[in-house]
């Protein structure tokens, strides 16, 4: 379970300060689905880059629970080091553009995660792109794909080691509608049966209303539809 209290990011802006994140605070349970809507700049890509420990709060705290280790972690407060192992094991990334790399096949992009964090569960990843529907083009090049086709790719390579939570940024907003609908069920239904939490930014109306949660971001506050 991740636990955020009361974050506060602010950036400076010509000179002038600028108030991001004002107090959010939010419970994220093992298997939620989140959705967290807002205009342009309205600090919704800051808030996955906090979840994701590529950025730091001003103050405020992201809370991890270890029920194995039976603690809790401050990820705000990781080390560079701390940080890189959290994100290779705990957390999946879902990108707009896809991000995939054009010069190694879908399955290869498919196994960075796993290959990097040592856990390579190869039955589970072959159910993963059955699930998918992309297990038929694990040997073409990402741009051999359609659109689609490349997101269902970046949603096995963010699950690929089965992360316990997912972070994805406007993962449909390339997409037309038809791809879009179909690829956001999929994720969401994804997630679920694999019990990873999800949080995913979108303007779409449409698609938030697939998750369990949605929330609208505003001014700096988090508040639940």
């Amino acid at each position: 379970m991740f636990h955020i209290k009361k974050l506060t990011k602010s950036y400076t802006d010509a000179g002038e300060k600028r108030t991001i994140l004002n107090n959010v605070s939010l419970i994220i349970a093992a298997g939620d689905s989140i959705s967290i809507q807002g205009a342009s700049g309205s600090g919704k890509s800051t808030l996955l880059h906090l979840l994701a420990a590529l950025d730091k709060p001003d103050a405020g705290s992201i809370e991890l629970s270890n029920a194995k280790l039976n603690s809790d972690s401050d990820i705000t407060q990781f080390s560079e080091k701390q940080a890189d192992n959290y994100r290779r094991f705990q957390v999946g990334l879902i990108f707009q553009k896809f991000n995939l790399i054009d010069c190694i096949s879908v399955m290869e992009n498919v196994m960075l995660p796993a290959k990097i964090s040592g856990k390579i569960h190869a039955e589970y990843i072959q159910e993963l792109l059955h699930s998918l529907g992309i297990e038929q083009h694990v040997n073409k090049l990402p741009n051999q794909l359609s659109g689609g086709e490349q997101q269902r790719v970046a949603i096995a390579r963010g699950l690929a080691h089965k992360p316990p939570l997912l972070l994805a940024d406007e993962p449909t907003g390339n997409l037309d509608s038809k791809n879009s609908d179909l690829v956001s069920q999929l994720l969401v239904d994804t997630c679920k049966q694999l019990n990873t939490a999800l949080v995913m930014v979108t303007h779409s109306e449409k698609v938030a209303l697939l998750t369990q949660q949605q929330w609208y971001l505003d001014d700096g506050r988090l508040t639940q539809i």
